[in-house]
């Protein structure tokens, strides 16, 4: 008998558009989309329950031939999902996709138990919720490889896992949230809500017109400042010396919306600006992370990631990456002050206006027009890296009547460096509710010790999710 839980792979699937492509139609990746390239965007969507075999065959298919058909429906108006990369100036240049009908890579799969089972406190950890989702790097056959992937795994005492994946240069994880929401409301409802959008950057303009940025030219910008720190810091801590030394798991905390408004209040400065949840709970793990590091002098650095698609006057549809990047010193931020911890990090995001992102990009593109070849520019340095994904907006995925996702994780892979922290929604939270899940990867020895940490634990937050010892 097969131990309960484990994943068995029924068959793996090639889903394409039902409505063909255009020839020769291109998508030409942005600085920020190529500046992500040794990455991937994953993620896993728990349902309790979905339409039974017995009612599936009555219906004359079955849910995951529907689902099938929904996606292929979907994946027309995703022409960039369905394509596949190649280089551009004959092979030479950076990455382009070429639209075409090659489709979404699809595995089936089922597990044993249910999905409440699987997710019992305790039991699951960072390698079991990895065996929902599909990934795989082909670089070197870029033709061949599916740059998107969906896995479905049918848990057979009741519910599914819906898992999801992509390359980082092609979306980020608000992209890959609209492209799962896209295809449930085909499921659903047999329509798209919120079409993607397909669009460059705007361009930003002064009194006397555009004004390119110059890479040779001396400009202060925070945030440009940090890419280039990141892209120095990962080149020393590229080597496999350094990999090798390195394991990590991760653990999800669910804190509810009065912990969340307690834990603001504890970062607020005395007459100050109250700090965002966000920031609060940054200001939290950042202070209880650097003890788990051993940290002596005040804070480790570490690196902010939003969403600017607002501050760039983007619509919630965009489709491509628009997260920027920031650096914080922690050398000044003393131990024990959240509330000095949460400025660092608010004064920090306010240099990702729309100034301050519109001149990096402009300085990237500047960048890989010198280099005239393939990147190895990367917007996620070595540094201790806090998310905003809080407002990603997963649980509204809804499949079939009344049934939504009870728990979505996310992950940025790979994790290099000192570690991530990722700040998502909370499954129980309403409409503006604060209640939040921060899913925290570390290497293993600090994760241990973050996991007994007081003043986290003071807050008495739910572990969802973490290292099993057994």
């Amino acid at each position: 008998m097969e131990p309960e839980g484990r994943i068995t792979y029924k068959c793996r699937r090639t889903v394409s558009s039902f409505v063909p492509v255009q020839p020769g139609r291109f998508h030409r990746l942005s600085a920020l989309d190529l500046a992500m390239e040794p990455n991937s965007i994953r993620a896993v969507f728990y349902y309790p329950r979905f339409p039974s075999a017995a009612s599936s065959c009555r219906a004359g298919t079955s849910f995951t031939a529907r689902l099938r058909d929904s996606l292929s429906e979907v994946l027309g108006s995703y022409p960039v999902a369905t394509g596949r990369l190649q280089r551009a100036a004959e092979g030479r240049g950076s990455w382009v996709v070429k639209c075409n009908d090659a489709g979404v890579r699809i595995m089936e799969a089922r597990a044993r138990g249910s999905v409440e089972e699987w997710l019992l406190a305790g039991k699951l950890e960072r390698q079991r919720e990895m065996e929902l989702v599909f990934w795989e790097d082909v670089y070197e056959r870029p033709y061949f490889w599916s740059t998107f992937y969906v896995q479905l795994t049918e848990f057979e005492g009741g519910g599914l896992a819906i898992g999801v994946s992509c390359s980082h240069m092609l979306a980020d994880a608000a992209c890959l949230t609209m492209l799962v929401k896209s295809w449930a409301d085909m499921n659903l409802l047999g329509k798209i809500l919120s079409p993607p959008d397909f669009h460059p950057f705007p361009p930003r303009t002064t009194a006397g017109g555009f004004t390119p940025v110059d890479p040779h030219r001396p400009l202060f910008s925070p945030p440009i400042d940090h890419y280039k720190s990141a892209a120095a810091e990962t080149e020393d801590h590229s080597t496999a010396s350094y990999k090798s030394q390195r394991r990590f798991n991760t653990v999800a905390f669910a804190f509810s919306e009065e912990t969340v408004r307690s834990i603001v209040n504890d970062s607020c400065p005395a007459g100050g600006d109250a700090p965002t949840a966000f920031q609060a709970l940054a200001a939290l793990f950042w202070a209880s992370i650097s003890r788990a590091k051993g940290s002596t002098r005040g804070l480790v650095d570490i690196s902010v990631c939003v969403d600017a698609r607002g501050a760039l006057g983007l619509s919630k549809s965009f489709f491509g990456n628009a997260l920027a990047f920031n650096g914080v010193p922690g050398g000044g931020v003393e131990e024990g002050r959240l509330d000095m911890a949460a400025k660092a990090v608010a004064d920090a995001m306010t240099h990702l206006d729309k100034p301050g992102v519109m001149g990096l990009i402009e300085w990237l593109e500047a960048a890989h027009e010198e280099t005239s070849g393939p990147t190895k520019m990367t917007l996620c340095g070595p540094r201790l890296l806090f998310a905003n994904w809080e407002d990603l907006g997963p649980y509204v995925a809804t499949f079939e009547p009344g049934i939504r996702p009870i728990r979505v994780s996310y992950y940025l892979e790979p994790v290099v460096g000192e570690g991530q922290v990722l700040v998502l929604p909370l499954a129980r939270g309403h409409a503006g509710s604060v209640g939040r899940v921060v899913m925290v990867t570390l290497p293993d020895e600090q994760l241990d010790v973050l996991c007994g940490d007081v003043l986290i634990l003071g807050y008495e937050p739910e572990m969802l999710m973490g290292p099993n010892k057994t």
